[in-house]
């Protein structure tokens, strides 16, 4: 019988012949995940025999990475600002550029009064307005996508993170679903800005896996729903409101500009921990 510890050097080494990127840990999160063990749970069982059922039990998440789908949906989950959640393909995987992003906002009011109204538009599986809800806790927030099954699992967030009461969720293609007066102080949004040429030459779990709608921006720049977004926000945006947004690395010069266009008076860019151009801050 194979122990712990030798299935997690056979995953390793099957890992990174198909060319996964940290295989080592991909093997021991999906042994562990298999098992129901945490790293640290497993560690202190490298040497205990794996019986048949266990074994049946990892194989899949085995293949299943193996065939470059990725971690996160593997595994069901991923942390968020503090917040678990679920993770499948009906949404975008939040990452570590976007949890910047809700932690640049959230510095924004550390010295005044926190926004009542948030508005997250393209909420995909609603982690920019469930962390926002976590974080500022008397605010109304709407989470808004054109996927009907993204909020489903926005929705399902919700209810595992216990904050379904001050998050609604709405269908529709970007300002066009909300009522007429409207208004927000604070918009959010993570959307689509790569073009489909790059979309094309992301990673396989990307590419292969994840939503495009949610990728692929319309234009050989990536900017048409940048530029939607911006057109739209001040009808919604109250008076001395504020707008944040993730973004392209090579677009800031043409979102700058389609800001001040749109009335903003003060637009900053700002960097990713790469140091690259990530994200666009204005206020109204």
């Amino acid at each position: 019988m194979l122990t712990v510890l030798e299935i997690i050097k056979k995953t390793t080494e099957f890992f990174a012949a198909r060319g996964l990127e940290h295989p080592r840990l991909n093997a021991e999160l999906l042994v562990g995940h298999g098992l129901g063990l945490g790293r640290m749970q497993l560690y202190l069982q490298f040497e205990r025999p794996l019986s048949e059922a266990e074994l049946e039990r990892i194989r899949p998440l085995v293949r299943r990475r193996g065939q470059r789908e990725p971690l996160q949906y593997v595994l069901g989950e991923t942390e968020f600002f503090g917040l678990k959640l679920k993770t499948d393909r009906r949404a975008l995987i939040p990452r570590p550029e976007t949890e910047r992003l809700v932690e640049l906002v959230v510095a924004r009011y550390a010295d005044t009064a926190p926004p009542a109204r948030i508005l997250d538009l393209g909420t995909g599986s609603g982690a920019i307005a469930l962390a926002l809800a976590s974080r500022f806790t008397d605010a109304q927030v709407t989470g808004l996508d054109h996927s009907e099954d993204a909020l489903a699992l926005a929705a399902e967030n919700a209810a595992a993170t216990g904050l379904p009461s001050r998050v609604t969720w709405l269908q529709s293609d970007w300002y066009a679903g909300l009522p007429d007066g409207a208004a927000f102080e604070l918009i959010v949004a993570n959307p689509p800005y790569l073009s489909a040429e790059e979309t094309a030459q992301t990673q396989p779990e990307v590419r292969e896996h994840e939503p495009h709608l949610a990728l692929t921006s319309g234009g050989p720049d990536g900017l048409a729903d940048l530029r939607k977004i911006l057109a739209g926000a001040t009808q919604f945006l109250a008076a001395g409101g504020l707008i944040a947004l993730e973004t392209g690395i090579a677009q800031h010069p043409a979102l700058c500009a389609l800001a001040r266009e749109a009335g903003f008076n003060q637009v900053e860019s700002l960097p990713d921990l790469t140091g690259r151009d990530r994200y666009v801050i204005a206020h109204r």
